[in-house]
Protein backbone atom coordinates (compact mmCIF):
# COMPACT_ATOMS: atom_id res chain seq x y z
CA UNK A 1 0.00 0.00 0.00
CA UNK A 2 3.00 2.33 1.10
CA UNK A 3 4.71 1.33 -2.60
CA UNK A 4 1.48 2.61 -4.43
CA UNK A 5 1.37 5.85 -2.43
CA UNK A 6 4.88 6.84 -3.07
CA UNK A 7 4.29 5.72 -6.99
CA UNK A 8 1.14 7.49 -7.73
CA UNK A 9 1.33 10.78 -10.54
CA UNK A 10 2.74 13.91 -8.07
CA UNK A 11 0.92 16.94 -9.11
CA UNK A 12 2.49 19.95 -9.05
CA UNK A 13 1.19 22.96 -7.07
CA UNK A 14 0.95 25.07 -10.40
CA UNK A 15 -2.64 26.98 -10.17
CA UNK A 16 -3.26 26.33 -14.34
CA UNK A 17 -3.61 22.63 -13.71
CA UNK A 18 -7.37 21.92 -13.09
CA UNK A 19 -8.36 20.43 -10.32
CA UNK A 20 -11.01 17.59 -12.64
CA UNK A 21 -7.90 17.28 -14.57
CA UNK A 22 -6.24 15.82 -11.48
CA UNK A 23 -9.15 13.73 -10.27
CA UNK A 24 -9.15 12.23 -13.83
CA UNK A 25 -5.65 10.83 -13.99
CA UNK A 26 -5.72 9.72 -10.11
CA UNK A 27 -8.89 7.81 -11.11
CA UNK A 28 -7.08 6.08 -14.20
CA UNK A 29 -4.15 5.89 -12.22
CA UNK A 30 -6.30 3.55 -9.94
CA UNK A 31 -7.89 1.73 -13.03
CA UNK A 32 -11.55 2.74 -11.76
CA UNK A 33 -13.92 1.91 -14.64
CA UNK A 34 -14.88 4.85 -16.68
CA UNK A 35 -18.42 5.28 -15.96
CA UNK A 36 -17.23 5.67 -12.37
CA UNK A 37 -14.81 8.17 -13.73
CA UNK A 38 -17.72 10.28 -15.03
CA UNK A 39 -20.21 9.74 -11.55
CA UNK A 40 -17.16 10.72 -9.30
CA UNK A 41 -16.18 13.90 -11.36
CA UNK A 42 -20.18 14.93 -11.61
CA UNK A 43 -20.09 14.86 -7.78
CA UNK A 44 -16.89 16.35 -6.91
CA UNK A 45 -18.39 19.35 -9.36
CA UNK A 46 -21.70 19.66 -7.87
CA UNK A 47 -19.51 20.05 -4.34
CA UNK A 48 -17.62 22.49 -5.44
CA UNK A 49 -20.57 24.53 -7.26
CA UNK A 50 -22.68 23.97 -4.03
CA UNK A 51 -20.06 26.50 -2.59
CA UNK A 52 -20.40 28.78 -5.61
CA UNK A 53 -17.31 27.44 -6.92
CA UNK A 54 -15.40 30.41 -4.72
CA UNK A 55 -13.68 27.89 -2.21
CA UNK A 56 -11.16 25.59 -3.64
CA UNK A 57 -11.91 21.77 -1.69
CA UNK A 58 -8.32 22.19 -0.22
CA UNK A 59 -9.87 24.61 2.36
CA UNK A 60 -13.21 22.59 3.01
CA UNK A 61 -13.05 19.78 5.36
CA UNK A 62 -15.08 17.07 7.15
CA UNK A 63 -18.02 19.22 8.29
CA UNK A 64 -18.13 20.78 5.21
CA UNK A 65 -19.02 17.51 3.43
CA UNK A 66 -21.03 16.06 6.15
CA UNK A 67 -23.32 19.88 5.37
CA UNK A 68 -23.28 18.68 1.54
CA UNK A 69 -24.29 15.17 2.12
CA UNK A 70 -27.16 16.52 4.93
CA UNK A 71 -28.24 19.20 2.02
CA UNK A 72 -28.72 16.37 -0.94
CA UNK A 73 -31.04 14.43 2.03
CA UNK A 74 -32.78 17.05 3.25
CA UNK A 75 -33.66 19.64 0.56
CA UNK A 76 -32.23 17.48 -2.70
CA UNK A 77 -34.70 14.68 -1.40
CA UNK A 78 -31.95 11.77 -2.87
CA UNK A 79 -32.22 8.04 -1.88
CA UNK A 80 -29.69 6.72 0.18
CA UNK A 81 -27.27 4.58 -2.41
CA UNK A 82 -27.39 8.09 -4.02
CA UNK A 83 -26.10 10.06 -0.65
CA UNK A 84 -23.19 6.94 -0.65
CA UNK A 85 -22.30 7.16 -3.68
CA UNK A 86 -21.58 11.32 -3.07
CA UNK A 87 -19.57 10.53 -0.34
CA UNK A 88 -17.83 8.18 -1.46
CA UNK A 89 -16.79 10.29 -4.01
CA UNK A 90 -15.95 12.97 -1.85
CA UNK A 91 -13.57 10.41 0.38
CA UNK A 92 -11.77 9.72 -2.77
CA UNK A 93 -10.99 13.60 -3.67
CA UNK A 94 -9.64 14.37 -0.21
CA UNK A 95 -7.76 10.74 0.11
CA UNK A 96 -6.73 10.30 -3.04
CA UNK A 97 -6.48 13.20 -5.02
CA UNK A 98 -5.53 16.02 -2.36
CA UNK A 99 -3.71 13.74 0.43
CA UNK A 100 -5.83 15.12 3.22
CA UNK A 101 -8.00 12.17 4.88
CA UNK A 102 -10.94 13.87 6.33
CA UNK A 103 -10.28 13.85 10.03
CA UNK A 104 -13.41 13.09 12.24
CA UNK A 105 -16.56 10.93 11.81
CA UNK A 106 -19.15 12.66 9.22
CA UNK A 107 -22.52 12.07 10.06
CA UNK A 108 -24.78 13.36 7.88
CA UNK A 109 -28.78 13.52 7.97
CA UNK A 110 -29.70 10.37 6.55
CA UNK A 111 -31.28 9.97 3.31
CA UNK A 112 -34.48 7.60 3.98
CA UNK A 113 -34.38 3.87 2.75
CA UNK A 114 -37.40 3.78 0.60
CA UNK A 115 -38.21 -0.40 0.36
CA UNK A 116 -39.93 -0.64 -2.65
CA UNK A 117 -41.82 -3.90 -3.86
CA UNK A 118 -40.05 -3.97 -7.59
CA UNK A 119 -42.57 -4.09 -10.58
CA UNK A 120 -42.99 -7.16 -11.77
CA UNK A 121 -44.65 -8.46 -15.49
CA UNK A 122 -46.81 -11.47 -15.70
CA UNK A 123 -45.62 -14.25 -18.39
CA UNK A 124 -48.59 -12.80 -20.62
CA UNK A 125 -47.20 -9.63 -20.24
CA UNK A 126 -43.41 -10.25 -21.13
CA UNK A 127 -44.85 -12.28 -24.16
CA UNK A 128 -46.64 -9.15 -25.53
CA UNK A 129 -43.52 -7.02 -25.00
CA UNK A 130 -41.40 -9.21 -26.77
CA UNK A 131 -43.41 -10.27 -29.46
CA UNK A 132 -43.69 -6.00 -30.63
CA UNK A 133 -40.00 -5.82 -30.11
CA UNK A 134 -37.61 -6.27 -33.45
CA UNK A 135 -34.11 -7.43 -34.19
CA UNK A 136 -31.17 -6.75 -31.93
CA UNK A 137 -33.01 -5.05 -29.40
CA UNK A 138 -35.72 -7.88 -28.98
CA UNK A 139 -32.84 -9.88 -28.76
CA UNK A 140 -31.37 -7.96 -25.71
CA UNK A 141 -34.97 -7.98 -24.00
CA UNK A 142 -35.12 -11.77 -24.30
CA UNK A 143 -31.51 -11.94 -22.45
CA UNK A 144 -32.27 -9.46 -20.09
CA UNK A 145 -35.35 -11.87 -18.96
CA UNK A 146 -34.07 -15.33 -19.87
CA UNK A 147 -31.15 -14.99 -17.81
CA UNK A 148 -31.49 -12.40 -15.55
CA UNK A 149 -29.28 -9.78 -16.75
CA UNK A 150 -28.68 -6.01 -15.64
CA UNK A 151 -28.79 -3.75 -18.73
CA UNK A 152 -25.01 -3.31 -19.09
CA UNK A 153 -24.36 -6.55 -18.33
CA UNK A 154 -25.91 -7.64 -21.36
CA UNK A 155 -24.35 -5.02 -23.09
CA UNK A 156 -21.03 -5.62 -22.17
CA UNK A 157 -21.38 -9.39 -23.09
CA UNK A 158 -18.19 -10.86 -24.88
CA UNK A 159 -18.63 -13.46 -27.71
CA UNK A 160 -16.35 -15.89 -25.23
CA UNK A 161 -18.93 -15.09 -22.51
CA UNK A 162 -21.61 -16.78 -24.05
CA UNK A 163 -21.61 -20.98 -23.75
CA UNK A 164 -23.33 -22.98 -26.04
CA UNK A 165 -22.12 -26.30 -24.96
CA UNK A 166 -23.31 -26.07 -21.15
CA UNK A 167 -26.13 -23.11 -21.91
CA UNK A 168 -24.84 -20.69 -19.90
CA UNK A 169 -23.76 -17.28 -19.71
CA UNK A 170 -20.74 -15.63 -17.80
CA UNK A 171 -21.13 -12.41 -16.59
CA UNK A 172 -17.71 -10.63 -16.33
CA UNK A 173 -17.30 -7.89 -14.14
CA UNK A 174 -21.29 -6.81 -12.73
CA UNK A 175 -22.45 -4.93 -10.11
CA UNK A 176 -19.30 -4.75 -7.43
CA UNK A 177 -16.84 -6.01 -10.24
CA UNK A 178 -18.21 -9.41 -9.42
CA UNK A 179 -18.59 -12.13 -11.80
CA UNK A 180 -20.99 -15.21 -11.96
CA UNK A 181 -22.66 -17.11 -13.96
CA UNK A 182 -26.31 -17.34 -15.58
CA UNK A 183 -28.48 -19.38 -17.53
CA UNK A 184 -28.66 -19.42 -21.46
CA UNK A 185 -32.26 -19.75 -22.61
CA UNK A 186 -32.04 -22.71 -24.93
CA UNK A 187 -34.95 -21.02 -27.50
CA UNK A 188 -31.88 -18.02 -28.02
CA UNK A 189 -29.28 -20.30 -28.97
CA UNK A 190 -30.38 -19.67 -33.20
CA UNK A 191 -30.50 -16.22 -32.77
CA UNK A 192 -27.15 -15.94 -30.86
CA UNK A 193 -25.48 -17.88 -33.04
CA UNK A 194 -26.76 -15.78 -36.24
CA UNK A 195 -25.48 -12.37 -33.86
CA UNK A 196 -21.92 -14.31 -33.50
CA UNK A 197 -21.59 -14.44 -36.74
CA UNK A 198 -22.55 -10.99 -37.76
CA UNK A 199 -19.95 -9.52 -35.73
CA UNK A 200 -17.28 -11.59 -37.32
CA UNK A 201 -17.86 -10.47 -40.42
CA UNK A 202 -17.94 -6.61 -38.81
CA UNK A 203 -14.70 -7.49 -37.18
CA UNK A 204 -13.26 -8.60 -40.04
CA UNK A 205 -13.90 -5.90 -41.94
CA UNK A 206 -12.20 -3.92 -39.13
CA UNK A 207 -9.36 -5.35 -39.39
CA UNK A 208 -9.27 -5.26 -42.87
CA UNK A 209 -9.35 -1.26 -42.36
CA UNK A 210 -6.59 -1.52 -39.95
CA UNK A 211 -8.68 -1.34 -36.63
CA UNK A 212 -10.18 -4.08 -34.83
CA UNK A 213 -9.47 -3.10 -31.32
CA UNK A 214 -11.43 -3.41 -28.23
CA UNK A 215 -11.51 -2.45 -24.75
CA UNK A 216 -10.23 -5.01 -22.43
CA UNK A 217 -9.21 -5.15 -18.83
CA UNK A 218 -6.04 -3.13 -17.72
CA UNK A 219 -4.38 -6.49 -16.56
CA UNK A 220 -5.03 -8.05 -19.94
CA UNK A 221 -3.75 -4.97 -21.67
CA UNK A 222 -0.38 -4.96 -20.24
CA UNK A 223 0.42 -8.68 -20.91
CA UNK A 224 -1.09 -8.84 -24.85
CA UNK A 225 -1.02 -5.09 -25.85
CA UNK A 226 -2.49 -5.18 -28.70
CA UNK A 227 -3.01 -9.48 -29.98
CA UNK A 228 -5.77 -10.01 -26.87
CA UNK A 229 -8.19 -6.56 -28.12
CA UNK A 230 -7.79 -8.20 -31.53
CA UNK A 231 -8.98 -11.64 -30.84
CA UNK A 232 -12.88 -12.68 -31.85
CA UNK A 233 -13.59 -14.11 -28.52
CA UNK A 234 -13.16 -10.34 -26.85
CA UNK A 235 -15.65 -8.74 -29.27
CA UNK A 236 -18.72 -7.61 -27.61
CA UNK A 237 -21.27 -9.44 -28.35
CA UNK A 238 -23.75 -6.48 -29.43
CA UNK A 239 -21.03 -4.01 -31.17
CA UNK A 240 -21.88 -0.44 -31.86
CA UNK A 241 -22.42 0.54 -35.83
CA UNK A 242 -19.63 2.57 -36.14
CA UNK A 243 -16.02 2.98 -34.77
CA UNK A 244 -15.71 6.13 -32.30
CA UNK A 245 -12.31 7.08 -30.49
CA UNK A 246 -11.88 5.82 -26.93
CA UNK A 247 -11.75 8.71 -24.30
CA UNK A 248 -9.27 7.41 -22.54
CA UNK A 249 -6.67 6.19 -24.85
CA UNK A 250 -7.14 8.01 -27.98
CA UNK A 251 -7.63 4.74 -29.84
CA UNK A 252 -9.97 4.45 -32.69
CA UNK A 253 -12.12 1.21 -31.26
CA UNK A 254 -15.43 -0.05 -31.54
CA UNK A 255 -17.92 -0.18 -28.27
CA UNK A 256 -20.74 -1.70 -27.58
CA UNK A 257 -24.29 -0.49 -28.23
CA UNK A 258 -25.68 2.57 -25.74
CA UNK A 259 -27.71 1.56 -23.84
CA UNK A 260 -30.46 4.37 -24.47
CA UNK A 261 -31.29 2.33 -27.45
CA UNK A 262 -32.08 -0.41 -25.66
CA UNK A 263 -34.14 1.40 -23.06
CA UNK A 264 -36.48 3.57 -25.55
CA UNK A 265 -36.90 0.49 -27.87
CA UNK A 266 -37.98 -1.13 -24.11
CA UNK A 267 -40.26 1.44 -23.19
CA UNK A 268 -41.88 1.76 -26.84
CA UNK A 269 -42.86 -2.25 -26.32
CA UNK A 270 -44.51 -1.25 -23.37
CA UNK A 271 -46.97 1.47 -24.91
CA UNK A 272 -47.12 -0.45 -28.15
CA UNK A 273 -47.88 -3.78 -25.64
CA UNK A 274 -51.28 -1.94 -23.71
CA UNK A 275 -48.97 -2.78 -20.49
CA UNK A 276 -50.15 0.20 -17.45
CA UNK A 277 -47.09 -0.87 -15.59
CA UNK A 278 -44.31 1.26 -15.16
CA UNK A 279 -42.07 -1.27 -16.91
CA UNK A 280 -38.04 -0.81 -18.06
CA UNK A 281 -35.17 -3.05 -18.88
CA UNK A 282 -34.67 -3.87 -15.06
CA UNK A 283 -38.62 -4.74 -14.87
CA UNK A 284 -37.06 -8.04 -17.39
CA UNK A 285 -34.61 -8.71 -14.47
CA UNK A 286 -37.45 -8.44 -11.67
CA UNK A 287 -39.86 -10.60 -13.47
CA UNK A 288 -36.99 -13.17 -14.71
CA UNK A 289 -36.19 -13.82 -10.50
CA UNK A 290 -39.66 -13.43 -9.67
CA UNK A 291 -41.06 -16.25 -12.20
CA UNK A 292 -38.10 -18.65 -11.27
CA UNK A 293 -39.13 -18.48 -7.84
CA UNK A 294 -43.18 -19.10 -8.63
CA UNK A 295 -41.15 -22.34 -10.88
CA UNK A 296 -39.85 -23.30 -7.39
CA UNK A 297 -35.93 -22.42 -7.76
CA UNK A 298 -34.16 -22.28 -4.38
CA UNK A 299 -33.63 -18.93 -3.26
CA UNK A 300 -29.92 -19.48 -2.68
CA UNK A 301 -29.51 -20.74 -6.32
CA UNK A 302 -31.80 -17.55 -7.73
CA UNK A 303 -28.96 -15.66 -5.21
CA UNK A 304 -26.26 -17.00 -7.39
CA UNK A 305 -27.82 -15.89 -10.75
CA UNK A 306 -28.89 -12.70 -9.99
CA UNK A 307 -25.38 -12.13 -7.88
CA UNK A 308 -26.56 -10.46 -4.90
CA UNK A 309 -24.23 -10.16 -2.37
CA UNK A 310 -26.75 -11.11 0.49
CA UNK A 311 -29.62 -13.01 0.25
CA UNK A 312 -31.81 -10.21 2.11
CA UNK A 313 -31.62 -8.08 -1.37
CA UNK A 314 -33.35 -11.90 -2.99
CA UNK A 315 -35.99 -12.27 -0.64
CA UNK A 316 -37.69 -9.13 -2.09
CA UNK A 317 -39.02 -11.74 -4.49
CA UNK A 318 -39.44 -15.14 -1.93
CA UNK A 319 -39.89 -18.91 -2.55
CA UNK A 320 -38.21 -22.38 -2.21
CA UNK A 321 -36.70 -25.57 -4.04
CA UNK A 322 -33.21 -26.31 -5.47
CA UNK A 323 -32.03 -27.14 -8.74
CA UNK A 324 -28.44 -27.66 -10.74
CA UNK A 325 -28.07 -24.32 -12.61
CA UNK A 326 -27.03 -26.32 -15.56
CA UNK A 327 -30.48 -28.26 -15.84
CA UNK A 328 -32.59 -24.84 -14.81
CA UNK A 329 -35.08 -23.92 -17.68
CA UNK A 330 -34.97 -20.30 -18.44
CA UNK A 331 -38.62 -18.72 -18.04
CA UNK A 332 -37.97 -17.37 -21.56
CA UNK A 333 -38.39 -21.22 -22.66
CA UNK A 334 -41.12 -21.57 -20.68
CA UNK A 335 -43.26 -19.18 -22.47
CA UNK A 336 -46.16 -20.50 -24.71
CA UNK A 337 -45.71 -20.43 -28.61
Amino acid sequence: MESQRKNRPQFHPNPDIRLMDQVREVLRYHHYAYRTEQTYCQWILRYIHHFAGKTHPNLLGAKDVERYLSHLATEGKVSASTQRQALNALVFLYHEVLGKPLDGEIAPVRSKRQQRPPTVLTQAEVQRLLVVMMGRNALMAKLLYGGGLRLLECLRLRIQDVDFGQMLIFVRGGKGGKDRTTILSESLEDELRMQVEMVKVLHQKDLEEGFGEVYIPEALARIYPTAAAREIGWQWLFPAKERSVDPRSGRERRHHVLESGLQKAVKRAVAQADIDKKATCHTLRHSFATHMLENGVNIRVLQELLGHADVKTTKIYTHVMSRDIRRLQSPLDMLPG
